[in-house]
């Protein structure tokens, strides 16, 4: 069962898809019994009643206008204006305006900074980062689209654990939110970078997001592709030295974004 954590962050395309396929379900299953019984009465056979056949296809015709619905709902919500869609995530999260909007279009210059084609997201999944979790999915994906990038995978890191996945962006997202504990107190950035220079395709970039700084050992050189930080919220002088020194090792550049 997922925790009360999992729910309130669970993706609302993983929401639309779920309650797209119960209708197709209930779709099919009204259709088959339609045709079943019109076969029966064409055969002579009488347990069914006109009347029945009647609310079958009453029904039926209720399940594909439903099933119309919910398709037009994400055709608009996957179809809707990127723009109005950042303004909506950055008001959530304080950014919509002053100071906090003028961070967030300089996080999204830097993006454009991104070399190659893809783009990795390593995310810090430690208990200090409980409090953003609200904010980090509608973020995440902002930043994703606004990279201009292919994100070819996320990876969260905590207490010398990790995991990785691949997929389309919801699905990726998805396994994050439920997949990923935010607590521990061990930021074992080392560890998840040794890990994905040896068993994970080498991507264009990297971004690493979090709030506190490593507490493992890096192993600045052995990492085969630029690390673009982004320090979170109102991170402490330790982080941003931590993040910085790994994106110029690396090659990368450190990003800024505040929640107000």
């Amino acid at each position: 069962m997922r925790s009360r954590r999992e729910q309130d962050t669970t993706s609302i395309y993983e929401v639309f898809s779920d309650m797209a396929l119960l209708m197709l379900a209930a779709f099919i299953f009204l259709f088959a019994m339609f045709l079943m019984v019109s076969k029966a009465q064409d055969s002579g056979e009488s347990f069914k009643t006109k009347e029945e056949i009647a609310q079958l296809k009453k029904d039926l015709a209720s399940a594909k206008s439903r099933n119309l619905e919910l398709l037009e709902e994400m055709n608009t919500l996957v179809g809707s204006d990127s723009q109005a869609q950042m303004n909506k995530v950055l008001a959530s999260a304080g950014l919509g305006k002053g100071q906090g909007r003028k961070d967030f279009e300089m996080m999204i210059n830097g993006l454009r900074a991104l070399p190659g084609k893809d783009l990795h997201l390593v995310i810090d999944a430690t208990g200090s980062m409980h409090g953003v979790t609200a904010f980090l999915i509608p973020i995440l994906r902002v930043i994703a689209i606004r990279s201009g990038k292919h994100l070819s995978a996320i990876t969260w890191y905590a207490d010398n654990r990790l995991g990785t996945y691949s997929g389309t962006m919801g699905e990726m997202f998805d396994y994050l939110m439920q997949s990923a504990p935010f607590i521990g107190n061990q930021e074992t950035v080392g560890h998840a970078f040794d890990v994905l220079t040896k068993d994970v395709p080498i991507p264009g970039a990297y971004m690493l997001i979090g709030d506190e700084p490593p507490t493992d050992t890096v192993h600045y050189h052995a990492i085969k592709a630029p690390v673009f930080t982004l320090p979170l919220g109102n991170s402490d002088t330790s982080t941003k030295v931590a993040f910085q020194k790994i994106a110029d090792i690396s090659g990368g550049r450190m990003l800024q974004l505040k929640f107000h």
